[in-house]
């Protein structure tokens, strides 16, 4: 089976990378190479910018797919170009989505695949949202042959699933408090990638999977103080939180606050009831205890890995400093 990964070296992707040549797949990555992440033996790469539309028809020319994965697609508009570039070229166009598309709040959980789309509050959910309803007129107008997956929040050992990646582990064992939303208390879920990927991969080719949408997840659901408690005991402190309301953090960090206010704020768990049966090998099998512990064991192998970022290490204290405020004023 030929399979076409636009990207492929990212967190999620790799990880997919990786098992599709181990299960035998003739994978090949269009992607810029501006990563340090390994690519897995026996896979092709092309290098070159998937939003330079004639270089990329050059590069590709008349090969055929069996199935093309597009990682990198966040806008209605790239949908647009891979529809006119893959458009007879690929038996399958598998379209990454993401999880917060969903109703946020949600007025029910679990969330099913059939939950309602509507994020009113961030853009970058909204963006996916129109691009699966592009991708869905296309299957219904010319048969497109689409899949789309929605990952949550999914991580490897690179990426610390915690806005400010490193710096949060960083606070925690200078002893320096750190901000988390609400009290601590709404249900989330985090995915190891080796795990998305064990969903992912039997979707490719796989023609029952045309006109299908899918999530993909773990099955554990934790709560906001025992994911950062499990942090930072992965990194041999007991972390010191301070519980903010999300529109007090929007206020003082707009990016921040669009991620809790548009999905993190509320809990959000799945059903993932479809992608096993469509995918019957799928498990998630690394709890996030493990997985904290293989993202500190790879961020204290090397010293340059261990990055703080000033700015938002400011942005902690001075929510920790008014959250003190708030306190001491009754």
């Amino acid at each position: 089976m030929k399979v076409l990964f636009i990207g492929g070296t990212g967190a999620i992707s790799s990880a997919c990378a990786e098992l599709a040549a181990r299960k035998g797949v003739s994978l090949t990555l269009f992607c810029r190479g501006r990563t340090d992440r390994p690519v897995p033996k026996g896979v092709d790469v092309i290098r070159g910018d998937i939003r330079e539309h004639d270089a990329v028809r050059r590069a590709l020319g008349d090969r055929r797919y069996d199935a093309v994965v597009d990682w990198i697609a966040f806008t209605p508009e790239h949908v647009e170009a891979d529809i006119e570039l893959f458009r007879g070229k690929a038996g399958q166009y598998v379209f990454v989505s993401s999880a917060s598309v969903y109703q946020t709040p949600p007025s029910r959980l679990p969330v099913l695949e059939s939950t309602v789309l509507d994020n009113p509050v961030w853009a970058y959910s909204r963006a996916k949202i129109a691009c699966e309803e592009r991708l869905i007129r296309a299957y219904r107008d010319e048969k497109l042959p689409v899949t789309i997956v929605r990952p949550s929040h999914t991580y490897d050992a690179r990426r610390v699933p915690a806005h400010g990646g490193w710096t949060v582990v960083e606070r925690m064992r200078r002893g320096k408090p750190v901000v988390v939303h609400g009290d601590g208390t709404s249900l989330w879920v985090l995915t190891h990638s080796r795990d998305f990927a064990k969903g992912l991969v039997p979707l490719l080719g796989n023609p029952a999977a045309i006109g299908e949408t899918f999530h993909i997840t773990s099955d554990e659901a934790l709560t906001w103080n025992q994911i950062y408690l499990q942090l930072g005991r992965a990194a041999g402190v007991e972390p010191k939180l301070v519980h903010a309301p999300s529109s007090l953090i929007a206020a003082v960090d707009r990016d921040w606050g669009d991620s809790l206010l548009g999905d993190k704020t509320h809990s959000m768990i799945f059903d993932n009831g479809k992608i096993k049966r469509f995918a019957p090998e799928f498990m998630a099998t690394t709890p996030f205890v493990r997985g904290v512990e293989e993202i500190v064991a790879w961020h204290d192998a090397d010293p340059s890995r261990r990055a703080v970022d000033p700015a938002f290490d400011r942005i902690n204290d001075r929510l920790a400093r008014m959250m003190d405020a708030a306190r001491a004023a009754g």
